[in-house]
């Protein structure tokens, strides 16, 4: 199922959602520069990845309830030179509270390479899955004795 996201705020069990944001983004592994402030060294954003950021939050419209349970995410991140490494966690990280509550509900993730020099994008798709329960193992019966 696919939503328009016109649409977003009245489906309120949403099941799945398709979005495409513009833009490269950066990668979060690299999107960090440190500076002096106040007499002591800090790391914060680079200029990149600000700038991706205002991007995303432009792009992104905010579900009026954002998805729970267990989430599966798919993307397919188009870059404009074939430079930058494959890295979804700033996207990860910007979706949260715009589309699910915490990065931490996305259980299964499918994470594809590209190259569009005109046009460089994200393409987005988040389903809900079964929740993930852990594996219990069976209680076993002790008899008389057995400790």
């Amino acid at each position: 199922m696919t939503v328009n996201p016109d649409d977003i705020t009245s489906n309120q069990c949403l099941q799945s959602l398709s979005q495409i944001i513009l833009g490269e983004p950066a990668s979060k592994a690299n999107s960090r520069r440190l500076v002096r402030y106040g007499g002591m060294s800090r790391l914060i954003k680079s200029n990149k990845a600000l700038t991706y950021t205002e991007l995303f939050k432009q792009q992104c419209r905010p579900l009026a309830q954002l998805m729970v349970g267990d989430l599966r995410v798919t993307m397919k991140i188009y870059y404009a030179s074939r430079r930058p490494d494959l890295d979804e966690s700033l996207i990860l990280d910007l979706m949260q509270g715009l589309i699910y509550e915490n990065d931490r509900q996305v259980k299964e993730k499918h994470i594809y390479w590209a190259l569009d020099k005109d046009c460089p994008r994200t393409e987005i798709i988040v389903d809900c899955i079964a929740d993930v329960e852990p594996q219990k193992k069976p209680r076993t019966k002790r008899g008389k004795g057995e400790r």
